[in-house]
């Protein structure tokens, strides 16, 4: 019975050891996915910032009526 029971508790910990290192892989592949949105989230901020330097009034209200109205 003694031996049943170390076996039980062997197959659990291996069990939860490779749980724990898909979880492990899982969370890695969503950081390099994070990472890559920051990436290209500040690439957007960048070129959105660099087109409204050539844009004037870009900062205007969307809803604002021009002025020859």
């Amino acid at each position: 019975m003694n031996e049943d029971r170390l076996v039980k508790i062997e197959t659990k910990i291996t069990f939860q050891e490779q749980a724990i290192n898909d979880l492990n892989d899982v969370i890695l592949e969503q950081q390099k996915k994070i990472e890559r949105l920051v990436s290209i989230c500040d690439a957007l901020v960048k070129q959105g910032k660099e087109f409204s330097d050539f844009i004037p009034g870009i900062d205007a209200p969307a809803n604002e009526k021009p002025p020859h109205y």
